[in-house]
């Protein structure tokens, strides 16, 4: 259950049968997507590698999936206007648990890659990517702003 608020969270259905299986990742017709992206990449992390944390200012939405691999996500709000201002959410995903979030890209949030192999993230953002100007501010995984410690066991 997530507290922070407009984060969604969404099972994604595993279509399984003797040849392996299938999941649809994105639908045009599930709410979760709104508003619709406008582009979509992946990228793939090694074992206990952190990429966080980031926000976006000028209102893109990420969604997160991860289809193969294990990852530990974290968001925090601390957006001032927000009713959950400085909760944190954790989740883990992964091919062991299938979903998809929407993170609202004023949030700061990022990512770990859990376990003994590489995790691939799929993200579906609903702004292009500007290469002359990244909606992009950072800020070190390990800071003191934000309560999470990438090195706690995920009890999920």
């Amino acid at each position: 259950m997530t507290q922070i608020h407009d984060i969604e969270v969404r099972n994604l259905q595993v279509n399984a049968d003797e040849r392996g299986h299938l999941v649809e990742v994105f639908r045009e017709d599930w709410e979760l997507y709104d508003p619709n992206p406008e582009m979509s990449y992946y990228s793939m992390t090694y074992p206990g590698v952190v990429r966080a944390w980031h926000r976006h200012l000028e209102g893109q939405i990420d969604h997160f999936i991860c289809p193969k691999g294990r990852i530990k996500v974290g968001i925090y709000d601390d957006r001032e206007d927000s009713p959950t201002q400085g909760e944190l959410d954790t989740f883990i995903i992964g091919e062991h648990n299938q979903k998809a979030i929407r993170i609202p890209g004023d949030c700061w949030h990022g990512f770990k890659a859990i376990g003994d192999e590489p995790a691939f993230l799929l993200n579906f953002p609903s702004k292009l990517y500007d290469y002359e100007d990244p909606d992009e501010e950072r800020i070190p995984y390990d800071t003191d702003r934000i309560p999470l410690d990438w090195e706690e066991s995920p009890h999920e």
